[in-house]
């Protein structure tokens, strides 16, 4: 992953991970809160379809599966490095 601040979980690629910072969308993070989206969570892009839309995230060890649309109300920020 490269150096980015803030990005959201629409712009992940494949097998990244990542950690919830925040949400640009009120009513969108309500449902997302309620699924275990959470500022702080680890997230992780386990599926994207062929089309590019919906994705499949690991997060709170599950996997839920997102429209882009819904995804791009997420913002991330990468995991700290060791």
């Amino acid at each position: 992953m490269k150096k980015k601040i803030n990005f959201t979980l629409a712009n992940m690629k494949l097998g990244e991970k990542a950690i919830i910072d925040s949400f640009t969308d009120q009513e969108m993070s309500l449902k997302l809160l309620e699924m275990g989206c959470a500022p702080g969570e680890i997230v992780k892009i386990k599926h994207i379809a062929p089309l590019g839309d919906p994705i499949a995230i690991s997060v709170s060890g599950y996997l839920l599966s997102l429209r882009k649309k819904e995804a791009s109300t997420v913002l991330v920020k990468p995991l700290p490095e060791d």
